[in-house]
């Protein structure tokens, strides 16, 4: 029995049925956008552990990072005793991201805390109660970040009941707008609609937060047309509702930009961070105006891991490699050669539908004749690629969209290579037109 294969015994028996795996393989090692297994069989990693590695696994800088902090403290508490890593990440992270006016930061664990903080300031600071999310938004697994989530299978079915006062406001897909709309036309619907959903079903007086995925994430990699987030960041802004920007997928250059909501012009009141954030290591934020982080009284906030200074260290060698790798130009590079390939792709394969991309957030439509969202060919293709050496994961409200989140420190060779298991993957999944 091979190392792979008693491990995976195991783990039938230890672990439980519900936390899911897309690729059966078993780490072993993994440098930059490669993984070995055990039995020495290497995997190209177009998914990045779901956003986690723009930075790519074990980057020598970050390694370097933790192996120094770990010599010197492993957790005090910030609660108990200050410590530097902490206070230098709250500054380096109020310098990148938008916004033009006092910032202040908290640091926690995961990205749905960051949600739920984010809700608990907006309710403090305005004395409201309702949030609003979006239709295929997803922000996390937790009672109330579930609740904010929109796909029913698998995040929310027979989980609940859910938290109270939790509404979903529609949101452009416009790739599938209703044909005799022109894509303007659709714009103008969708904005209408959101307006007419604070008459229909929650007044804004009643509203803390709206909290929006500049680009949805599990939801599809949905790119929103600008002038419709605008049109939710002014309406914020003229009933004094708390813009929230979840940029927990698309943050760190993901995206080509430090962050996704550069490129619709806006600066949220909250921004949540977290994923490649700390490159792997559990670290989230909550970014955003002063007088919202400083709402809440002392002790109100908080958590006894939030902060770790290990992951500190490593945050604050992702923003260098960032910066001194010209991060967030690479991934304009990188998706646009995903795109280019897969206009190629589509001239192709009839089930090659919309190719959308921000930066590196690229996005594939795999749909049937008719165009609608064929689910099952989605998962031939992502089943091929994960038997043959590509880690790849499918997302969509549909289950029909595959997703690339490739570590943004992706060699030439690596890319290649995975865009070769990939091609075979598209032949195998369908006949040549």
């Amino acid at each position: 029995m091979t190392r792979s294969e008693e491990l995976q015994k195991k783990r039938e028996k230890y672990v439980s049925r519900s936390v899911s795996n897309g690729n059966l393989a078993i780490a072993d090692q993994a440098h930059g956008a490669t993984v070995t297994d055990h039995e020495g069989k290497t995997f190209i990693d177009f998914a990045g552990a779901i956003g986690v590695q723009n930075v790519g696994h074990t980057h020598p800088k970050v390694t370097e990072a933790v192996k120094n902090q770990i010599d010197r403290y492993l957790h005090p508490g910030f609660n108990c005793i200050m410590y530097d890593g902490y206070i230098e990440l709250a500054e380096k992270l109020c310098g990148i991201t938008p916004g033009d006016f006092d910032k202040k930061v908290i640091l926690l664990n995961s990205g749905a805390e960051a949600v739920e903080n984010a809700v608990k300031m907006s309710r403090k600071y305005t004395g409201r109660n309702a949030v609003v999310s979006f239709k295929r938004g997803y922000h996390g697994r937790t009672n109330l970040t579930m609740s904010m989530t929109s796909k029913v299978k698998p995040y929310k079915n027979g989980f609940g009941p859910f938290a109270s006062d939790i509404y979903q406001a529609p949101f452009p897909y416009t790739y599938r707008r209703h044909p005799s709309l022109s894509e303007e036309e659709y714009i103008d619907q969708t904005i209408k609609e959101f307006h007419d959903f604070f008459i229909e079903t929650v007044a804004p007086e009643n509203v803390a937060c709206v909290v929006m995925e500049p680009v949805q994430g599990e939801g599809g990699f949905i790119i929103p047309p600008k002038r419709f987030v605008q049109a939710v960041t002014e309406f914020c802004k003229e009933h004094g509702i708390i813009f929230v920007a979840d940029e927990i997928q698309t943050g760190f250059g993901r995206t080509g930009k430090w962050f996704a909501s550069e490129h619709f012009d806006i600066e949220p009141d909250l921004m949540l961070v977290s994923k490649s954030l700390a490159a792997g290591l559990p670290l989230s934020g909550v970014v955003g105006r002063a007088e919202i982080l400083d709402a809440a009284e002392p002790g109100e906030l908080g958590g006894t891991f939030a902060g770790n200074p290990v992951a500190c260290a490593a945050a604050l060698a992702v923003i260098d490699v960032v910066e001194e790798e010209d991060l967030c130009n690479k991934a304009e590079r990188i998706g646009q050669k995903l795109e280019d390939i897969f206009k190629v792709y589509q001239d192709r394969y009839g089930f090659i539908g919309e190719v959308r991309r921000l930066g590196a957030m690229v996005a594939v439509e795999i749909v049937n004749d008719d165009q609608s969202p064929d689910k099952a060919r989605t998962g031939k293709i992502a089943k091929y690629a994960n038997d043959n050496g590509l880690i790849l994961l499918s997302a969509g409200i549909y289950g029909n969209v595959i997703r690339f989140l490739m570590p943004l420190v992706i060699t030439d060779d690596e890319l290649n290579k995975g865009l070769d298991i990939l091609d075979a993957a598209l032949e195998e999944a369908g006949e040549v037109q």
